[in-house]
């Protein structure tokens, strides 16, 4: 395994040398003439796959969609998204169902006219491997992946795309994502500030990170109190919830093997009355029927939205298991995938890694000079606000870092777009909720997170009056 992993190093470096044409002829290959189905566009888009193992017998590559801006590309910076799961694909949730150029409606694209490729140069990658069309040559390699792996392969994966596009060394670079990417992007931020003590190669200007897991506990335990305060549960239930059982114990005796009675009958109870109807990652809004088959794992993304398309999960599913689609993406099916999935059906994530704080990695970064922006989206019952509030605040405080900005409202042009705080100057640590919206953010309320993302990237505050 080590001798793999240094030969997949070494080709990554090799690449990266002198030979900036060859690198640049690299990057050419991978670029997208047009998609079918999208209308006319002036930014260009790359797709495709970098190595981040090369033995022959357990070749791994991950798969990555690339939108450059719209406006001055080489001028703005680039953005990595990370969508959770774990095991759940950037590509098909955020690049063709959240702050990506376009959405699949039909047979044919739309426009999203909340892109995030307005302000950046947007990247968004389906890892690990065996998301989406990320695959290994080994089979077994998708048995017990767990964050340590995915954090080496997606710093892997980011040395071979500067390698392909060495035009990005150097440029501006901010890693988002929302849920599991809670866990993914500190992890692979702390990665790059070690590399770059060896080798710089990364400029990260900052993280941001919506409705993520943080602090299993936390995050889990609030969920109960969101429920209940939202009506979507009894009194009795919620009372047995904090004296019988909660979320956080409940997963971990579900995952030893050690359920007790007690704790599976409070989940019960709490299941019924909620209902399989309502949307857990946006309790406000309508389901999709026909998906309601789909919502099986724990944090996987489940879209509906005020005024959109509510089914948009089997829009993608259907557009990108197209055979035109993936030539022109130059996408594949290997490694034992059949067919592409919003969420992996081959997968089996490291479930306990999930209790492990990332928290404290946010932290560090920090303390490091990385700009840290946690947002939750204030209708979302699976990762709660309270949580994510709870978290940082406390953060806050272990840093000893003072509050530069109260908690106050922000506005969307001549409406309150949410809340937000901001600790240590600078964009140092700050917190912001975004109104309406739901565990994707940017789909469910696009204009709001487009305002938000392009406060992040200025370093300034959100907007504190009308427009």
């Amino acid at each position: 395994m080590r001798g793999a992993i240094a030969a997949a190093a070494c080709a990554v470096l090799l690449l990266a040398g002198g030979n900036g044409v060859l690198s640049a002829m690299e990057g050419d290959r991978d670029k997208i003439g047009a998609l079918p189905g999208q209308p006319n566009v002036s930014f260009a888009q790359y797709s495709g796959y970098i190595t981040v193992d090369a033995a022959a017998a357990k070749k791994r590559e991950l798969f990555y969609y690339f939108a450059e801006a719209e406006l001055d590309p080489d001028t703005k910076p680039l953005v990595l998204w990370l969508n959770g799961g774990p095991g759940c694909s950037s590509v098909g949730v955020g690049a063709f169902s959240e702050n990506g150029p376009f959405r699949p409606s039909g047979n044919v694209l739309v426009r999203n006219e909340y892109s995030w490729n307005k302000e950046a140069n947007m990247m968004y990658l389906e890892s690990p491997a065996g998301v989406g069309f990320s695959y290994s040559t080994d089979p077994s390699f998708y048995g017990g992946v767990g964050d340590s792996r995915t954090a080496r392969d997606n710093l892997r994966f980011l040395q071979g795309w500067f390698a392909k596009f060495p035009q990005y060394k150097g440029r501006d670079l901010y890693i988002t994502g929302e849920s599991y990417a809670g866990h993914y992007v500190p992890q692979l931020a702390q990665r790059m500030v070690e590399f770059n003590k060896k080798e710089k190669l990364f400029n990260l200007k900052g993280i941001a990170l919506g409705n993520p897991v943080l602090e299993f506990a936390t995050d889990f335990n609030s969920r109960a109190e969101f429920f209940w305060s939202h009506g979507l549960i009894s009194d009795a239930t919620y009372r047995s919830f904090t004296a019988v059982c909660n979320y956080s114990r409940y997963v971990s005796e579900y995952y030893r093997g050690s359920l007790s009675a007690a704790c599976d009958a409070v989940m019960g109870a709490g299941a019924t009355e909620t209902s399989r109807f309502v949307d857990k990652y946006d309790v406000t809004l309508d389901v999709c029927v026909s998906s309601l088959s789909m919502q099986s794992l724990s944090l996987a993304p489940q879209r509906g939205s005020r005024e959109l398309d509510v089914c948009v999960e089997d829009e993608t599913m259907g557009y990108l298991n197209r055979k035109d689609v993936q030539e022109a993406m130059h996408a594949r099916l290997d490694g034992g995938v059949a067919k592409w999935t919003v969420c992996s059906s081959v997968l089996e994530y490291r479930q306990l890694d999930l209790q492990i704080p990332t928290i404290n990695t946010v932290g560090g970064l920090v303390k490091s000079g990385v700009p840290v922006l946690v947002y939750s989206g204030d209708q979302d019952s699976v990762i709660p606000l309270t949580g994510s509030r709870t978290l940082v605040q406390r953060l806050a405080a272990r840093l000893r870092l003072n509050t530069t900005a109260p908690y106050r409202v922000w506005f969307q042009g001549r409406q309150v777009g949410g809340w937000t705080q901001a600790y240590g100057g600078g964009g140092t640590l700050a917190f912001a909720t975004v109104r309406g919206a739901s565990h994707e953010a940017p789909f469910s309320q696009p204009e709001r997170s487009l305002v938000l993302f392009r406060a992040f990237l200025a370093g300034r505050p959100l907007p504190d009056s009308f427009e």
